[in-house]
């Protein structure tokens, strides 16, 4: 009777144990920091005219590698870059928050493609600048950092002037401008578009253009193209384009 008396806790256990394994579903235990979104990797940066034009493209998935769904927005900061002996990117206070983006009422960025654009204005030349973004769910929850990018502000190069001309073949655009007040001048490069459509992020030369004419013959004969022309430097250590030239419009023309 004693032994079975000293049994009867094993069994209870036992048994206890058995029940508390088969409740509930089965499966690898998934830790929250993994639904946030993952990092952004593709934050730029690059200076046209008088502003900095900060981009990144959003992410696809969690950062545990799941699909991400639940995508609401960005958030974008910035900060002054000091000299060495003072600069302190990790004190509190260093990055200021430059806007908050909502996707279903997005403000002060716009699309080109997959790309989310922000033109920075608020500049002094000669001081650096230090961006950073992160997303954020409907539930409010931040991906880490993104990668960081800084540029410095200079004098870009002034904008080009440009005229277009039409015929059967093609359209010719003829454009001239000053040297660069900073820097090295590069060459030109040229931007494309349909009439009623925005002007892309891209040029349509891979390289800037060193000559002052540009023939296009990539056209169809009725539509209307608008052409801008950017003039580019090169400031350091760092490619400057001007703000774009007046815009032109032009297509194939029929022979009279």
């Amino acid at each position: 009777m004693a032994a079975s008396r000293r049994l009867l806790p094993a069994v209870a256990v036992a048994a206890s144990l058995a029940i508390l394994a088969g409740c509930g579903k089965k499966g690898t235990l998934v830790p929250p920091e993994a639904l946030v979104p993952a990092p952004i990797t593709s934050l730029a940066v690059a200076q046209k005219g008088g502003e900095l034009q900060v981009s990144w493209s959003g992410p696809g998935k969690q950062e545990g590698g799941g699909k991400l769904e639940n995508l609401a927005g960005f958030l974008l900061f910035r900060r002054n870059v000091l000299p060495p002996s003072e600069d302190c990117e990790e004190c509190p206070g260093a990055y200021s928050q430059l806007t908050k983006v909502d996707l279903e009422l997005p403000e002060k960025v716009r699309r080109a493609g997959g790309l989310w654009i922000y033109d920075d204005f608020d500049l002094q030349k000669g001081r650096t600048y230090q961006y950073k973004v992160r997303s954020y769910s409907k539930d409010g929850a931040q991906s880490k950092d993104s990668n960081k990018v800084r540029r410095s502000a200079v004098t870009p190069p002034l904008p080009p002037v440009l005229e277009a001309h039409g015929s059967p073949n093609e359209v010719e655009l003829t454009y001239v401008a000053l040297p660069p007040e900073e820097g090295t001048f590069v060459g030109y490069n040229i931007y494309k578009s349909k009439k009623d459509e925005p002007v892309p992020l891209a040029p349509v030369n891979k390289e800037p253009l060193a000559g002052t004419t540009y023939r296009d013959q990539e056209l169809v004969l009725g539509l209307t193209y608008r052409y801008t022309v950017t003039s580019v430097a090169k400031v350091g250590a760092d490619t400057v384009e001007s703000a774009p030239s007046n815009v032109v419009e032009a297509g194939l023309v029929l022979p009279e």
